[in-house]
C-alpha cells in the first residue's frame, strides 16, 4: 500500500514541485509589493485651468507622491495650468501661487480671438494691442502678467486676467470701450 502510494507521487512529482514553485512566486510577490502612499488627489480627466469643481479631481493613493501634493480640500480653487488625466494636484498648481506683484491690481480684458488665447496660460507674460476703426493697432500695456483665464464662453472673445498698474489698467478699460483687443507673446 505504502509502495503503491510512493509510485502515484513520483508520477505526480513535477506536477506538485510546479504547485510549490508557483506557491514560492506568489508569496513572494505578496511580500515585495510596495506599501500602497498616502492617498492624493490627481485629475480624474484632463484639466484647463479654472476653477476646480466636484468631480474633476480624485483621491488616490501613490508610493511615491510629489511634494506639496494635495490631499484634500481643492474644490473651488482655481487651476493656474492645464493637468493632464492621473498628474497629482500640487500645491504651486493652484493660483494662490500666482500672487499679485507688490501695488499691481488684476484687470479682467476681453480678447478678441479666443484662439490666441488658447496659446497663453497664468504666468504668462504678454502685450495687449488695441485696434479701432480703420487705425493701426497700438501697444497699450506691455509685460503683464496673465493670472487666470477663466472659463467663461463668449461670442465676444475670451477673458483673462492680467497683473497690471492702475495707469494700465484704465489705459485698458478705455481701449476695451472704443476697440478690440489682441495679444503679443512676451514668454
Amino acid at each position: 500500500m505504502i509502495r503503491l502510494w510512493l509510485r502515484r507521487c513520483e508520477r505526480r512529482r513535477r506536477l506538485v514541485a510546479a504547485a510549490l514553485a508557483a506557491a514560492g512566486v506568489l508569496a513572494a510577490f505578496v511580500a515585495l509589493r510596495p506599501a500602497p502612499g498616502p492617498t492624493v488627489l490627481v485629475a480624474a480627466r484632463d484639466l484647463a485651468p479654472g476653477v476646480l469643481r466636484p468631480g474633476d479631481l480624485r483621491a488616490v493613493p501613490l508610493p511615491h507622491p510629489p511634494d506639496g501634493a494635495l490631499r484634500s480640500g481643492a474644490v473651488g480653487r482655481v487651476l493656474a495650468g492645464a493637468m493632464r488625466r492621473g498628474e497629482p494636484l500640487t500645491d504651486v498648481r493652484l493660483l494662490h501661487s500666482l500672487r499679485l506683484p507688490p501695488g499691481a491690481v488684476a484687470t479682467p480684458v476681453r480678447i478678441s480671438d479666443p484662439d490666441v488665447v488658447r496659446l497663453i496660460s497664468p504666468g504668462s507674460t504678454i502685450g495687449v494691442l488695441a485696434a479701432r476703426d480703420g487705425a493701426p493697432a497700438a501697444l497699450v500695456a506691455d509685460d503683464v502678467t496673465v493670472l487666470t483665464i477663466p472659463d467663461a464662453p463668449s461670442d465676444h472673445g475670451a477673458l483673462v486676467v492680467l497683473a497690471t498698474t492702475r495707469s494700465q489698467a484704465a489705459d485698458l478699460a478705455g481701449a476695451q470701450a472704443g476697440g478690440h483687443l489682441s495679444i503679443t507673446i512676451a514668454e
